[in-house]
């Protein structure tokens, strides 16, 4: 792996989650307004799934600051009867993935049953076609509610464009980022890359970005 994507994978950006930081488009409109008419739901356990950097996290932030509850790291997580999960009415799980341990899984969907709770799970790959082990679970998977942060269109892709370029405060003027968003491949990832890039650039250059630099940056 090159340095620069070392560099990439260890880049850290503003993970605040405010609420007025959340766009709402057509990629995520479903999720956002399945999150926003919360208790109103037909079934108490939803998944999130779309490509890293697609707003999940943010989202879960925004509803249990709102609403209460725990954000839990499925890879840390071990389910526990003795466990204060008792005291909160809504849970998240994030990072759900195959490699879990299912039976920690498993117990914690019957825990969110019996006790009345709502469960968000937050994943990349959609929770019901995971490839589980545990016929139970297989079931239990394809019985939730199921929302897709699909990926970005063209007004989200300008506006994370702009956003997080204004949050490094790079300048850059709108026809830039026109010329940026019709270019630029359409993926949360690649867009974030392209802002690590541009504040690369930036930095080494020391100077206003103009379209020469936008194409350095999106590799043309």
């Amino acid at each position: 792996m090159s340095n620069q994507k070392q560099q990439l994978i260890n880049f850290q950006f503003d993970k605040t989650y405010k609420s007025e930081d959340f766009f709402v488009s057509k990629s995520n409109f479903f999720a956002f307004s399945l999150l926003d008419s919360w208790p109103k739901w037909e079934k108490n356990i939803l998944n999130v799934h779309g490509e890293n950097y697609c707003g999940k996290s943010h989202l879960s932030e925004i509803f249990i600051k709102k609403n209460k509850g725990i954000i839990l790291k499925a890879h840390e997580f071990k389910f526990s009867n003795e466990h204060n999960l008792r005291y909160y009415q809504n849970i998240v799980l994030e990072d759900l993935n195959e490699e879990i341990d299912e039976k920690t899984i498993f117990s914690i969907l019957n825990f969110v049953d019996q006790n009345s709770k709502y469960l968000i799970i937050n994943s990349t790959k959609p929770f019901n076609k995971m490839k589980f082990k545990l016929k139970d679970l297989l079931s239990r998977a394809k019985n939730c509610l199921d929302a897709e942060i699909e990926k970005p269109d063209d007004e989200l892709i300008k506006v994370l464009i702009s956003k997080y370029l204004s949050d490094k405060q790079i300048k850059i003027n709108n026809k830039l980022v026109e010329f940026a968003a019709k270019r630029i491949t359409r993926s949360y990832g690649k867009i974030f890359e392209f802002i690590y890039k541009i504040d690369e650039i930036s930095l080494k250059k020391k100077k206003s970005i103009d379209q020469k630099i936008i194409k350095e940056a999106l590799g043309i």
